[in-house]
C-alpha cells in the first residue's frame, strides 16, 4: 500500500503551509493540500466568532463548540473519502486536543497508509513569525506551540526554528519514497540465486 495521507501537525505559525506548498512542487505525484484554514474558511460567518462554533480570544486561544465539532469530524471523513477514492492528500492541522485530535484523525484514516509528521518550532520563534504575518491573533503561536503535541505519536518530526520549508518537505519525502521502497521490497518475490 502506498502513502495515501501525510498528516503535518503544528501549531500556529510553526511553517506547515510552507511545509505543504514544498512537498506538492517536489513530491513526484500530484497531492491535494487541505488544511483546518480550509475547513474554517468553508464555515459559515456566523460560525466564526461563536460559542457553538470557532472562537478566537484576544490573547490567542482557540475554543471550538459542538457545531465546529460535527464538522471537523465529517470534514476528515471527507478527507478520507477523497484518499480512499486514489486522492493523495496532505493534511495540515493543529491538534488543539493534543493525543485526542489525533485519535480523531486516525478513526477517519484508518485503513490508509499515513506519514504522521510533527512540525515543532520554536515558540519564540513562532511568535516572530506571528507578528510579521499580521493575521493571526498574538499569542496564538505561543500558546499552541507544545500543547499541539502533547501525546501524539509521529512517524517522523521536523524543526522549522532554523530548518526552511524546502528543507523539511525534502526530509517528509524522503521518509514517503523510504516506505514506498520497503513496500516494494516486501512485495517482490525473493531472488533465487542459481547454482
Amino acid at each position: 500500500m502506498t502513502t495515501q495521507t501525510i498528516v503535518l501537525n503544528g501549531g500556529s505559525s510553526s511553517g506547515k503551509s510552507g511545509i505543504v506548498r514544498c512537498l506538492q512542487a517536489i513530491l513526484p505525484d500530484p497531492w491535494l493540500a487541505l488544511g483546518v484554514d480550509t475547513l474554517v474558511d468553508a464555515m459559515p460567518a456566523a460560525m466564526q466568532a461563536s460559542e457553538a462554533g470557532i472562537d478566537f480570544t484576544p490573547d490567542g486561544q482557540v475554543k471550538v463548540g459542538p457545531d465546529f465539532v460535527a464538522l471537523d469530524a465529517a470534514w476528515a471523513e471527507g478527507v478520507a473519502a477523497m484518499a480512499r477514492a486514489g486522492a493523495r492528500v496532505i493534511v495540515d492541522d493543529v491538534f488543539l486536543g493534543g493525543a485526542a485530535s489525533q485519535q480523531r484523525w486516525q478513526k477517519a484514516l484508518a485503513g490508509l497508509e499515513v506519514l504522521w509528521v510533527g512540525v515543532r518550532c520554536d515558540s519564540a520563534v513562532a511568535a516572530g513569525r506571528e507578528i510579521a504575518r499580521g493575521d493571526r491573533i498574538r499569542g496564538m503561536a505561543a500558546s499552541q506551540a507544545d500543547v499541539v503535541h502533547e501525546g501524539v505519536l509521529y512517524d517522523l518530526v521536523v524543526d522549522t526554528t532554523r530548518a526552511e520549508s524546502l528543507a523539511c518537505a525534502h526530509e517528509i519525502a524522503t521518509a514517503v519514497s523510504s516506505r514506498e521502497a520497503r513496500r516494494r521490497r516486501r512485495g517482490s518475490p525473493a531472488r533465487l540465486r542459481s547454482g
